[in-house]
C-alpha cells in the first residue's frame, strides 16, 4: 500500500506578519515549511499503521516564491516533487493531484496536508493509517468548543448555533487517489471553485468520509500571534520532532568577489543593474557590469561553488552582451539550493568616473529586488582611487563585493 503526501504552500498568508507568506516564517529558527515536510520524509508507520513511510512528497508552491521556498528547503528540495500553485486553494490541490497522477504507479492513497500545519504528529498519521479504508477518505476533527453565534448583516446576534456534533476539521486529511482525483475532476469541470477544504469537496460529488479524533497540537498558523505562540510549544516540547538537529553555533559564510573592466569611449555605463549616461563605455563580453560580476563571485563563493567564468564562460557566445542580473539570480539560486539565506550584501565600486552618488538608490533598489532583500541589508558605497593607477588615470572601473550567507 502506498501513501503520498500533497502539502499545499501556494498561498499568499501575509496575515501573519511579515514581508513573505507565513510558510516561509521561522519556528525554532527553522522555516515552517520545512518542518511540516520533514514529518512527512521522516515517518515510519508503527502502533497498527497499515503504511510503513509517505512517498513521493509534493509541495505546491506559488511560482513568484521559488527562491524562497529553495532557501526554506535547502538539501530537502531535491527530496520532493514540486507542483505549481493555482489561483485557488482547489486549483492548487488539482495540480498537486495531476502531478501524482504521472507517477508509476501512482499511490493508493493521498495525504491532502496544509503547509502552515507545523505540528501534526507521528502519532496521528499512525492512527489515520490504522484506519484507512479504499471507500471512503478520513479527516481529523475536534469538537468545537467555543459557544457559536450567528450574526445578522449589522453584526448583532441573530442566534446561537447549537454546537452539539459540531467539529472543526484538521489536516491532513486522506484519501484513496483515484476516488479524490475524480471528484476534484468533476467540480472543475463543473465550474465550482467554492468549497473550503477536500472533505467538502468529497461531501459534495458522493465520496464518503469518515472522521477520526484530531489533536489539539496540530494547529494551523494564520496571524502573527500563532507564531509566537508556536514558538512557545517548540520550547515546551524541547523541539518538535520535526526539527533539525541544530549546529552549536549558526553556519553564517562569508564570501569575497573581486572584479575590474577597462573603460572606453561610449554612451554609457551599466553598474548594479543602472545605466549611468556618460561618455564612457566599459569593455566586457556580457554588458560588463563589473559590480554584479564581484557579486556573483562573492555568492558562489559562500557555497565552494566555483566563479563566475565557470558557469557563465566568456568564449560562449550565448553570454555575449548579456545583462548580468542573469548571472546574480542565478548564483542565488545556486546559494538557495545549497540550503543557503543569504543575510546581506555589501558593494564597493571604485572609480574616478562617472559619478555613483546620484544612482545609488536606484541601484540598492535593483539589488533588493533581485535577492529579495529587505533595504537595510543591501550596501553599496563608491570611492575614487586619489588618481593613482590605473583607476587613477580613468582607465577602469573595480569592484569589490561581499556576502553574508546563512546556511542550513
Amino acid at each position: 500500500m502506498s501513501v503520498a503526501a500533497l502539502i499545499l504552500a501556494a498561498g499568499r498568508g501575509l496575515r501573519a506578519g511579515g514581508r513573505h507568506p507565513k510558510q516561509y516564517a521561522r519556528l525554532g529558527g527553522v522555516p515552517l515549511i520545512r518542518r511540516t515536510v520533514e514529518i512527512f520524509l521522516n515517518y515510519r508507520g508503527k502502533n497498527g499503521s497499515q503504511v510503513k513511510s509517505v512517498a513521493p512528497v509534493i509541495v505546491v508552491v506559488n511560482p513568484a516564491d521559488a527562491v524562497l521556498y529553495r532557501q526554506a528547503l535547502g538539501d530537502l528540495a531535491d527530496k520532493i516533487l514540486l507542483a505549481d500553485g493555482g489561483a485557488t486553494r482547489q486549483e492548487s490541490t488539482l495540480n498537486g493531484l495531476h502531478l501524482l497522477k504521472t507517477q508509476r504507479p501512482p499511490p493508493s492513497y493521498v495525504h491532502i496536508h496544509d503547509g502552515a500545519r507545523p505540528f501534526v504528529s507521528h502519532d496521528l498519521l499512525d492512527k489515520v493509517h490504522a484506519a484507512l479504508a479504499p471507500i471512503y477518505g478520513l479527516v481529523p476533527v475536534l469538537p468545537v468548543a467555543e459557544t457559536l453565534k450567528r450574526l445578522d448583516a449589522q453584526d448583532f446576534i441573530a442566534e446561537t448555533v447549537p454546537r452539539g456534533r459540531l467539529y472543526a476539521a484538521q489536516t491532513p486529511q486522506i484519501f484513496p487517489f483515484a476516488a479524490i482525483l475524480a471528484v476534484h475532476e468533476q467540480a472543475a469541470a463543473a465550474g465550482r471553485t467554492d468549497f473550503t477544504d477536500d472533505s467538502a469537496l468529497a461531501e459534495a460529488y458522493g465520496l464518503p468520509v469518515k472522521s477520526i479524533a484530531g489533536d489539539s497540537r496540530n494547529i494551523k498558523i494564520t496571524w502573527e500571534e500563532d507564531i509566537a505562540m508556536a514558538d512557545s510549544l517548540l520550547q515546551q516540547s524541547g523541539q518538535s520532532e520535526a526539527a533539525e538537529t541544530k549546529p552549536l553555533f549558526p553556519d553564517i559564510r562569508t564570501g569575497n568577489g573581486y572584479d575590474v573592466h577597462s573603460l572606453g569611449t561610449g554612451s554609457g555605463v551599466v553598474l548594479c543593474g543602472v545605466r549611468i549616461p556618460c561618455s564612457l563605455a566599459l569593455q566586457g563580453h556580457s554588458d560588463a557590469d563589473v559590480a554584479l560580476h564581484a557579486l556573483t563571485d562573492a555568492l558562489l563563493a559562500t557555497c565552494g561553488a566555483g566563479d563566475i567564468g565557470s558557469h557563465f564562460p566568456p568564449s560562449e557566445q550565448e553570454w555575449r552582451g548579456a545583462a548580468s542580473e542573469i548571472f546574480v539570480r542565478r548564483a542565488a539560486e545556486i546559494v538557495a539550493q545549497k540550503g543557503g539565506q543569504i543575510v546581506n550584501v555589501d558593494i564597493t565600486l571604485i572609480c574616478e568616473a562617472p559619478k555613483i552618488a546620484p544612482y545609488r538608490a536606484a541601484m540598492a533598489e535593483n539589488l533588493q529586488t533581485m535577492l529579495d532583500l529587505a533595504a537595510g541589508r543591501v550596501s553599496i558605497k563608491a570611492t575614487t582611487n586619489e588618481t593613482l593607477g590605473f583607476i587613477g588615470r580613468g582607465e577602469g572601473i573595480a569592484a569589490i563585493a561581499t556576502a553574508n550567507v546563512y546556511y542550513q
